[in-house]
């Protein structure tokens, strides 16, 4: 029975090793074909995550590339601006549903998982965004979808922890609900924000059918259409007529590993940024009776 016992952690380290190890590599060896030289890609295997010779061409090629770097600008703004504007509306909205006496509560609610269920199809939506004339305006899709009801629910769990002392003790001292809110519920559920928030983020970022529908413009491509045209669609002119660069010098299978770096490594770089964050006791010593 101690053995059992004792195997079991180890099972399961072995376990998390194999699946760290099945999500690396891939990664590695995308990145290793990126910087390595374009004449020694072919002979690279799915297993090599080192690089065969350093050679940053393709990264210079893709940055001499206006339509990318315009591009990845604007996947930058939406997810950013996309994001905040997800976190003003669910948190609003949140504590809105949270509070003690908000009429129609209940109806509300019954409301919002009935569209979380029925999500209307893709032809209305065109519909909508087109009579509101904002086919190929970006702002269509910082605005598109600002509310995941999952997301809404889960923040309404944390809200309604918040201890009712803290919210009665500013109201005592002259608060008004938005005071309450951005001083009191936004500090203490810092956790739930960043947690969400990061949630809104991978969705916008990696977003890309709807934005191919309702931005149809070289001004207004987003990243991940492009990446969709020249990576998955194989089409090289996606950056040979824009770079005025002879493709027949490099490796197409190095140049689409570069280009999935630069699309994944802004939403990588995010997480350790968020994880500092996912600390415990953020309500310690908040309450004073």
């Amino acid at each position: 029975m101690k053995r059992r016992l004792k195997a079991g952690p180890v099972v399961i380290r072995i376990c998390l090793l194999i699946m760290v190890l099945v999500i690396l590599i891939p990664i590695l060896n995308i990145l290793a074909k990126s910087v390595s030289d374009p004449r020694q890609v072919p002979h690279m295997t799915g297993w090599q995550f080192w690089p065969s010779g350093v050679d940053l061409i393709n990264y210079k090629l893709i940055f001499s590339n206006s339509l990318v770097i315009r591009s990845f600008l604007n996947s930058l703004f939406i997810t950013l601006a996309g994001t905040f504007l997800s976190l003003l509306i669910t948190g609003s909205a949140a504590y809105a549903l949270t509070r003690p006496g908000l009429p129609f509560k209940k109806p509300l609610m019954v409301f919002f998982i009935v569209m979380m269920i029925f999500e209307p199809s893709i032809i209305q939506e065109y519909f909508v965004v087109k009579n509101l004339h904002l086919l190929n305006n970006i702002w269509v899709m910082v605005i598109y979808n600002s509310v995941n009801v999952y997301y809404l629910i889960l923040m309404m769990r944390f809200f309604e922890e918040t201890p009712i002392a803290l919210i009665e003790a500013a109201k005592i001292d002259g608060a008004g609900e938005l005071t309450v809110f951005f001083k009191v519920f936004l500090p203490l559920n810092k956790i739930v924000f960043m947690t969400v928030g990061m949630f809104y983020a991978v969705v916008r970022w990696n977003e890309y059918f709807k934005s191919s529908v309702f931005l149809q413009t070289r001004d207004t491509t987003v990243l991940q259409v492009f990446l969709k045209q020249f990576v998955v669609n194989g089409d090289s002119t996606a950056i040979a007529s824009y770079a005025n660069v002879d493709l027949t010098s490099l490796n197409i299978s190095s140049l689409k590993a570069a280009t999935i770096v630069i699309v994944m490594v802004p939403i990588l770089a995010m997480y350790p940024l968020i994880l500092k964050y996912y600390t415990g006791g953020v309500m310690a010593g908040g309450v004073k009776e």
